[in-house]
């Protein structure tokens, strides 16, 4: 049995967790944590092997410092942290041996989304990324969202086209926000959305959309297990659930 801790079980996402890994026969939740515990206590007194995060930016960073330091493997779907945070992350996992898991997206049909786009940037180099979350999701771009600007950054091999001479914003973001300097990133924030994006690629005469929809939370479960039974024995940072399904 592979034991498992879930901070913010009492979140939207952490509650969901809770009873994804309970209905498997191989996992049991050992620890359920909320604000205002004391986690290093409850890793040690659960005997916690995995702690899947799902908490907001502000306390997932010292959450997974204090998970290593408790000898826990951390599995993580909170976004928003930084890149000199995940670069930390990989320095200290790899001194005290202990994996860590930084997963933007769990639900598989966005990490096809995510590996699509990278393959059409090399053939189409301009493109555009809109997400669309419920409204109390507190960070914009979404974790997803960057990680699809960060692939179709580095797949392109050309640059996509210049804006046109004296082109200008008359309400500050009304192009988006430049990801990698080069991918326009737009965050729509309404009730009614669980998590979607669409990757707009154009070219002379034609136009290429490749989108993602989760319309429940149910949909990053079957990625939140396979995470938790493939933390066990990794090395470093693992980024991307796209690295767990070979």
């Amino acid at each position: 049995m592979i034991r498992v801790a879930v901070t913010g079980y009492l979140g939207r996402m952490g509650s969901e967790v809770v009873r994804a890994v309970t209905a498997e026969a191989d996992m049991e939740v050992v620890a359920a944590i909320e604000v205002g515990d004391n986690l290093a206590a409850s890793l040690t007194e659960s005997k916690a092997q995995v702690m899947v995060d799902f908490t907001i930016p502000e306390t997932a960073f010292s959450n997974i410092i204090t998970a290593l330091e408790c000898g826990v493997i951390p599995v993580v779907g909170t976004t928003g942290l930084t890149a000199a945070q995940l670069s930390e992350l990989d320095t200290r996992s790899k001194t005290l041996g202990i994996p860590v898991l930084v997963i933007p997206n769990f639900a598989i049909g966005a990490v096809l989304m995510m590996q699509m786009s990278a393959m059409a940037a090399k053939y189409l180099p301009d493109a555009e990324v809109i997400e669309y979350h419920h409204e109390k999701k507190v960070d914009a771009p979404s974790g997803t969202a960057m990680k699809t600007a960060q692939m179709i950054h580095e797949s392109r091999t050309q640059a996509p086209s210049p804006l046109p001479s004296g082109a200008f914003e008359s309400v500050q973001g009304a192009r988006g926000g430049m990801a990698f300097e080069t991918v326009p990133v737009h965050a729509v924030r309404l009730p009614g959305y669980v998590a979607s994006q669409e990757v707009i690629f154009g070219a002379p005469g034609q136009r290429l959309s490749i989108r993602h929809d989760s319309i429940d939370r149910t949909s990053f479960m079957p990625g939140v297990v396979l995470s938790v039974r493939k933390a066990i024995g990794r090395t470093g940072l693992t980024y991307g659930l796209e690295h767990l399904l070979t």
